[in-house]
């Protein structure tokens, strides 16, 4: 692994045809669903390709899959899976409590909107019906969790302090609109370069000094 704190993680080769067995036909046809995806958008891939892909007739995903939809959403919860095991990864590289533990999150985070711009934009785009997706919200709050147990960790405070909670909320914001901004290009209205490290430790910094010092942050 690179010693470099803002190389992003790898994330693993998509190979579902290689890999493929029977007893696995979900995953292969998730990881199949997952390269179109990429390739061509949530909506332009047909499920009869992601089939092929996987080495299966057309008809094979509907024994695991009611429709199309209900593959796309296995496709965001295992991709809400990767990024959460992505996150606390990130973490454990640095020391506990640690600044740089709070900013590797974040970098974790961007990474995977980095990798798979695609599949990341599905994810927070797929809303229909996550009100009655109780699985998809808890995946939801694991991730959230993950910047909340950092957070605690680094104020020394539990993770179900109020403040604890509004300053992970915070991170978390600055995290997701930078993701968002740097895979639509829109950051290069900015006149300077940002380096991601360089932008999250300064973000954690500016969030999270003030309590470690004492003080607290305007309600």
């Amino acid at each position: 692994m690179s010693n470099d704190p803002s190389a992003p993680l790898a994330t693993a080769a998509v190979t579902p045809k290689a890999a493929y067995h029977h007893g696995d036909l979900r995953a292969q046809l998730i990881a199949a669903v997952r390269e179109l995806v990429e390739t061509h958008g949530p909506d332009g891939f047909s499920v009869a390709e992601a089939a092929r892909r996987a080495g299966v007739s057309s008809a094979a995903p509907y024994k695991h899959f009611k429709d199309r939809h209900e593959i796309l959403r296995g496709v965001v919860s295992e991709a809400m899976d990767r990024l959460r095991a992505a996150m606390e990864e990130g973490a454990a590289h640095h020391p506990y409590g640690s600044l740089e533990a709070v900013a590797a999150v974040g970098l974790a985070y961007v990474a995977f909107a980095k990798t798979e711009p695609g599949v990341f934009r599905l994810v927070f785009g797929l809303t229909e019906g996550h009100e009655n997706a109780p699985d998809l919200l808890a995946k939801g709050e694991g991730c959230f969790g993950v910047v909340v147990q950092a957070v605690a960790a680094c104020l020394g405070l539990p993770p179900g302090d109020p403040d604890v909670q509004r300053r992970a909320y915070m991170l978390w914001s600055f995290v997701h609109g930078h993701s968002f901004l740097t895979i639509d290009m829109k950051h290069k209205v900015a006149s300077a370069e940002i380096n991601d490290w360089d932008y999250l430790m300064g973000i954690g910094r500016a969030i999270l000094a003030a309590s470690r010092d004492g003080a607290a942050l305007p309600r």
